[in-house]
């Protein structure tokens, strides 16, 4: 027992002899410590900052990227706007005013880019051996910036089923109204310098055929039991001609009388089955009944014309979709600039060039495609009116595509319950197959069950148009 006090004695004094040692022990982790805390926290710091610094720049750039799409500012100006932006919004996050410093602002016209490189000189708050009281945080971004013309086509339905519902509450073509006058006003506005607009819209309204107003030169007149193609050119004028009450067009067909898919212009020369020479004009069938007042426009920036056309709208007639679509291409095709221009409508559309122009086709239906008055070739003689309008249409779309059209389709309020399950799904699925694909960041098909989404997905496809133009 004695023995074992002892040896407590002997380990208490051994404690007590060491205390020393255990302070200096404890200084030397307290410090390291401390410097750990120091790095961290400026570690954090600096993130902070840059973080801070990258949205600011970003932003910066964008805005001004933006602003030189648009033409709201000159290349000359963009320095400055870049500089005011961030002096503006130099405060942000950990920053403090008037810390970023544009070191440079580079422009390449060739790659349409905008390019800014900063620093911001950042207090730390642990000053750590010899990296001193500062540290310089850098960063650069790029934006694309465009000089992209924008031509689009507003494909729109104006059918009977679009007229005033008492029964439901409904106003469809005053929904119409109300968004694509709102589109046209978004889209127009963008335009700085009226003498040379980037931005210019067409619109073509449907039902059972489109009313081609001053393009009506450019229509062949069918005759019941007559030829499906104009006379040949060499035909005497008294014999050539042939006038309607109504100035409509239905589908152009070829010399055997099939649906013709392509984009050229009405004088376009091709021979009949007798090898005389004709001009490709678009047909009027002798079936069509139904004539919509309100006529196309071809492509303008002049907002009024175009606001007062979509005023004059009314609802009437059944839906040919093939024939939107076809009407809707033309009106973007440069085959067409020649007879445009030739009935003083404007000076028509440019050349297919994805580099220096974005055309843009917006199709809009509330229902089911079901009228046509021509078929492709080939195709079944047992195909509906409906099964022909959606296949004419489909392929017009890929045709469109093809040139590098952007397709965006609106299909409005086609859950409405007077519609079968069939007509609705072929309805969606004509609508889906004749737009662009989507990507990741933009979408082309939409669907629209009042007049508030539908202002929202022509809003939507306002905000794609640019960002086509800013990204492509």
């Amino acid at each position: 027992m004695r023995r074992f006090k002892g040896f407590v004695r002997g380990v208490d004094g051994l404690t007590r002899d060491r205390g020393g040692n255990f302070a200096v022990l404890f200084g030397a982790v307290a410090s390291v410590l401390a410097l750990g805390v120091g790095f961290a926290v400026n570690i954090s710091q600096l993130y902070n900052a840059r973080s801070s610094l990258q949205s600011v720049v970003d932003a910066a750039v964008t805005s001004t990227a933006r602003d030189l799409t648009l033409g709201v500012i000159k290349e000359a100006d963009a320095k400055a706007s870049v500089q005011a932006f961030l002096d503006a919004n130099s405060a942000a996050g950990i920053l403090q005013a008037n810390q970023i410093v544009l070191d440079k602002l580079t422009i390449n016209r060739t790659a349409k880019t905008v390019q800014a490189d900063v620093h911001a000189d950042i207090g730390l708050y642990f000053p750590l051996f010899s990296v001193g009281d500062m540290q310089r945080v850098t960063t650069s971004t790029t934006a694309l910036y465009s000089d992209k013309k924008i031509e689009v086509a507003m494909m729109l339905d104006i059918t009977g089923s679009m007229a005033p519902n008492w029964r439901s509450k409904t106003d469809k073509i005053g929904d119409l109204k109300a968004a694509a006058s709102q589109t046209v006003e978004d889209l127009l506005k963008q335009n700085r310098d009226p003498g040379d607009p980037r931005i210019r819209v067409a619109i073509v309204p449907y039902a059972e055929a489109v009313n081609t107003g001053g393009l009506a030169d450019t229509v062949f007149v069918e005759a019941e039991g007559g030829p499906k193609v104009p006379p040949p050119i060499d035909t005497p004028l008294s014999v050539s001609v042939t006038t309607a009450t109504d100035k409509c067009a239905t589908e152009r067909k070829d010399k055997d009388g099939y649906a013709d898919y392509s984009s050229d212009g009405p004088y376009t020369l091709r021979q009949d089955n007798k090898g005389k020479t004709y001009q490709a004009k678009v047909n009027r069938d002798y079936r069509m009944k139904v004539c919509p007042t309100a006529a196309l426009v071809p492509l303008t920036a002049d907002m009024s014309r175009l606001l007062t056309a979509i005023d004059h709208f009314q609802a009437a007639g059944v839906t040919a979709g093939g024939i939107a679509v076809q009407w809707g291409y033309y009106m973007l095709s440069p085959s067409w600039r020649s007879a445009i221009a030739d009935a003083c409508l404007g000076a028509g559309p440019t050349n297919f060039d994805q580099k220096k122009v974005a055309k843009i086709a917006i199709l809009m239906t509330d229902g089911q495609f079901n009228t046509a008055f021509a078929r492709s070739r080939g195709a079944s003689r047992s195909q509906d009116q409906g099964q022909v309008s959606r296949s004419n249409a489909e392929a017009i779309c890929e045709n469109m595509k093809r040139d590098g059209i952007e397709v965006f389709t609106i299909g409005f309020d086609l859950n409405d319950p007077s519609m079968t399950t069939t007509e609705r799904d072929q309805a969606k699925s004509v609508l889906k197959d004749c737009s662009t694909d989507d990507s990741s960041s933009l979408k082309h098909y939409y669907e629209a069950a009042n007049g508030a989404e539908l202002s929202d997905a022509f809003g939507a496809i306002t905000r794609n148009i640019e960002n086509l133009t800013i990204n492509r």
